[in-house]
């Protein structure tokens, strides 16, 4: 585990973060959340790249209960622009949620489908709102584009049989139990590298709470 204080989120911060650390391990596969800057890094670095599906899963049924009930009035009658029936739209729209819980490799090509019905409908203009079918048509898109690190847990296996869950939840877990603190308002960090100092401290001494403890006399040398 690496504990760091990183400044952005942008693809070239996260890339000169992750690659030493990739490198020094031998990763194969980046497991990550759905941030668009660690796609862009997993495919620089030439690693394979697992997106947790907790993530995936929470977002897209967020969507969905946002959308439903607008495509099942065709809201803005943009729909009836492209000629798809709001019923094909609630279909469409039920049917995702279905793929984003099974999530076979094999349904991809049924979700490019789902996104050619929409292909039709039009950007927004320049500082305008896109409208409902288009909206569609980008949700499409994006799961379709994201399918393959999505599923790649299903049949991912490393040179000694590793397996991938899906998530990242070994990372939260770790973050969870090692890392996270409240924050005290009368005893909080005057410092920012006081808290990475203790964060990184926490997380050595978990190391060896199976093994007896951290001999802490080390400290004091």
């Amino acid at each position: 585990m690496t504990i760091d204080e990183v400044t952005a989120e942008d693809a070239a911060t996260l890339k000169n973060w992750i690659e030493p650390i990739a490198t020094s391990v031998g990763a194969q596969v980046l497991v990550s959340d759905d941030a668009d800057g660690f796609k862009t890094v997993a495919d620089e670095l030439g690693l394979l790249h697992q997106v947790c599906k907790s993530h995936v899963q929470r977002n897209t049924e967020s969507l969905i209960d946002e959308l439903r009930p607008l495509v099942a009035k065709d809201s803005d009658g943009s729909l009836f622009a492209i000629g798809v029936q709001p019923a094909q739209a609630v279909a469409d729209v039920v049917r995702l949620g279905e793929l984003i819980s099974s999530r076979q490799p094999e349904q991809g090509q049924e979700l490019e489908g789902m996104h050619r019905r929409y292909l039709q409908a039009a950007p927004p203009k320049k500082g305008g709102a896109a409208r409902l079918a288009y909206r569609l048509r980008q949700l499409f898109l994006d799961r379709g584009n994201l399918w393959r690190r999505l599923t790649r847990y299903r049949k991912w296996r490393g040179p000694n049989d590793e397996q991938l869950d899906g998530t990242n939840n070994a990372c939260e877990g770790a973050i969870g139990w090692w890392i996270k603190e409240r924050y005290r308002s009368m005893r909080g960090y005057k410092v920012p590298t006081n808290a990475l100092r203790v964060s990184r401290l926490r997380a050595w001494c978990g190391n060896f709470l199976n093994r007896g403890g951290a001999d802490l006399a080390m400290l004091l040398r």
